[in-house]
């Protein structure tokens, strides 16, 4: 069994012994204790904050805790020292057979090492990009898809059982306004001066293509005819047509939904008037009026009584409306209806990825779920910061394609899929992210996605010339892998399994990119290390026995960056 996962069924059981011994209260939250690897090798190899997080609930200090659970500590087989430093946090060294062992069990898993089952095979809904199907997927709309999509990579290898989907906003003003533009430019293919475009249209070029596909369907049957002769028909082919770019766009990125919603079909199913009925049975509505917004009150405000939803109650600023003053739904309503729709549909967990412009969205529609699901439904938002282009430092903004903006199928093609899906994810999605195309495409220690997978192709470059004079080898003394770079390495290595755990269940799929970063500083430092120390090279002409250990190590360090990579749908490289 992986160390780190020892040490916490052994931690459970120094807790049950000194429970019975009356030496501890029942019962113990030890949920946030941790065992990982230390910031530094000086500080043993393991640490653990057991004393830290549990002392408030004994009632003792850390170090008198830490005091207890050291001397239980030293006890575990393999423990050679426990050593309490700071305030209470316990360092522990251990044998190296306990961690050069574990190479073993990576060999024989390949890249199924980390593989979790603590998802169970629970739904969980992650919807995530469901841009507004007016133009094209721009540069932003890349870091939603592929955090949304990297998170449900590592969700499936925990074991959940996880449902992609975009939400198609088709209703509403917006795609009015797309019928309206693209009929413009269906009069532009027939040979007509369309002139400026009117504000509150689409300029985007990118509607050109679409009118001139409609003009080859439908000739010219629209042409000069009333507005209610066309705009539904026109509608419809826009969306489709631009649907189809955005589904082309993802899947360039490596992206398949697994289902996509429409706004209009939900309104038009009744399901709007349904949520909210459920909310009114459940006393969840009333009628009243709100307060006007904060700061300068505007001047068409006018106080008048509402449906209102009693978002309050569930934690949001503010109660929020569901009807229009002319009788329609809110665009809030018909959130409120697609969140009642995963819920019956998922029975399960739902995240959201959302672009930093709908921070305002968050705690209405918590709110929203934790009343459709009698707060037993779990609604988690992530919001990812903005994303700056660059070109050797110097912003990039417009599109040939777009007009006004930078589309995803430019970035695809100017650096890759892979670049993209890395780099995107070298950020947390709450820090707003800069990318360089002259940086990302440059071949150095500097760039993060070309660090990882050239240190997965000089391990099985390492592989491939070792094999051209042996066979690899089954079995090896890993009891041999003793400096403490190749013992850096395998720590790596082994907390894979548990870094993929604790990712997992934070929702934060750039820990393992982070991860790979720091699995393929610690290669490189080792094979720099045999270039100025010849003992320390991989392959050894006069010792078969240490180089047989080495190549197991290698290969593992191979299977473990290709696991990594595949979680996130990059490729692993095996020549560069």
């Amino acid at each position: 069994m992986n160390i780190f996962f020892c040490f916490d069924t052994a931690f459970q059981t120094i807790i049950g012994k000194l429970t019975a011994d009356n030496l501890l209260p029942k019962n113990l939250d030890v949920s946030r204790v941790v065992f990982e690897l230390p910031r530094g090798a000086s500080h043993g190899d393991l640490a653990t904050n057991a004393a830290m997080v549990l002392a408030k609930q004994i009632g003792s200090s850390p170090r008198d805790l830490a005091k207890i659970f050291a001397d239980e500590l030293q006890a575990i087989d393999g423990v050679t020292d426990v050593e309490i430093a700071g305030p209470g946090f316990l360092n522990i060294g251990v044998e190296a057979k306990l961690w050069t062992q574990e190479i073993t069990n990576i060999l024989s898993a390949g890249l199924s090492y980390g593989k979790s089952k603590i998802g169970a095979g629970k739904p969980v809904n992650i919807e995530f990009v469901s841009a507004n199907p007016t133009g094209p997927l721009h540069a932003a709309h890349a870091r939603g898809a592929v955090i949304g999509d990297a998170l449900s990579g590592l969700m499936e290898f925990c074991g959940w059982k996880v449902t992609r989907e975009y939400y198609v906003n088709d209703a509403g003003g917006q795609v009015d306004a797309l019928a309206r533009s693209t009929y413009l430019r269906y009069c532009e293919a027939l040979g007509h001066d369309i002139g400026d475009i009117p504000a509150g249209l689409y300029p985007g070029i990118y509607l050109r293509h679409i009118g001139e596909a409609l003009v080859a369907r439908d000739g010219d049957r629209y042409l000069d005819q009333p507005e209610t002769q066309w705009i539904a028909v026109v509608r419809e082919f826009a969306i489709d047509e631009i649907m189809r770019g955005i589904k082309d766009d993802l899947m360039a990125l490596g992206i398949k939904m697994d289902k996509f919603s429409s706004e209009r079909n939900l309104v038009s199913s009744g399901a709007v008037q349904r949520a909210i009925e459920k909310l009114q049975q459940d006393g969840h509505l009333y009628y009243g009026i709100l307060q006007p917004p904060k700061g300068k009150e505007p001047e068409d405000w006018e106080p008048r009584k509402q449906l209102l939803f009693k978002a309050s109650t569930f934690g949001d600023d503010t109660d929020r409306p569901l009807k229009k003053s002319d009788g329609t739904w809110t665009y809030f309503a018909a959130d409120v209806a697609y969140h009642l729709d995963k819920l019956e549909r998922t029975s399960g967990s739902l995240i959201n990825i959302f672009g930093a412009d709908h921070g305002g969205y968050v705690k209405r529609m918590t709110a929203a779920v934790a009343a459709l699901s009698g707060e037993q439904g779990t609604l988690d938002i992530k919001l990812c910061q903005l994303v700056s282009l660059l070109d050797n430092g110097q912003p990039v903004k417009m599109s040939k394609r777009a007009g006004t903006f930078v589309t995803v199928k430019d970035v695809i093609d100017a650096v890759g899929a892979d670049v993209i899906r890395f780099i995107m994810l070298t950020r947390r999605n709450d820090q707003t992210l800069d990318f360089d195309f002259a940086k990302v495409t440059q071949q150095s220690r500097d760039n993060p996605v070309f660090y990882v997978q050239y240190a997965h192709a000089r391990a099985c470059s390492v592989i491939r010339q070792f094999e051209k004079n042996a066979a690899f080898p089954k079995k090896a003394n890993l009891d041999l892998l003793t400096d403490p770079a190749e013992l850096a390495l395998v720590k790596m290595l082994v907390s894979w399994p548990k870094l993929v755990e604790s990712a997992a269940t934070a929702y934060e799929p750039h820990r393992i990119a982070f991860y790979l970063v720091d699995l393929a500083s610690s290669f490189h430092s080792l094979w720099n290390a045999g270039r100025t120390n010849p003992a320390l090279r991989f392959i050894l002409e006069r010792d078969d026995t240490t180089t047989a250990a080495r190549m197991q190590l290698v290969k593992a360090t191979s299977l473990v960056i290709c696991a990594g990579l595949n979680v996130l749908s990059i490729k692993a490289l095996k020549e560069m």
